[in-house]
């Protein structure tokens, strides 16, 4: 089920990238310090597919801050 959770929000973020062209592009959020629920630093293409989802959600209107977002993908910061 998890591997299915992650196909998904890669898909969403492979749909948020073809818009991207269109609107300004935010400012970049720092990967250091986030791990996978396995403890693994996620890869940059991980990190930045979870983050065009948030990015997406909160243009929808339904996410708070991105490190809630992130949260709920399954990354945690460390401190």
């Amino acid at each position: 089920m998890p591997g299915m959770a992650f196909v998904l929000v890669l898909a969403l973020a492979a749909c948020a990238a073809r818009d991207a062209g269109e609107s300004a592009a935010p400012a970049p959020i720092d990967m250091q310090g986030w791990r996978l629920a396995s403890g693994k630093p996620p890869s940059k293409a991980e990190f930045t597919a979870l983050v065009a989802a948030c990015e997406d959600r909160a243009k929808a209107g339904r996410a708070g801050p991105i490190d809630e977002c992130l949260a709920g993908f399954g990354l945690r910061r460390t401190p």
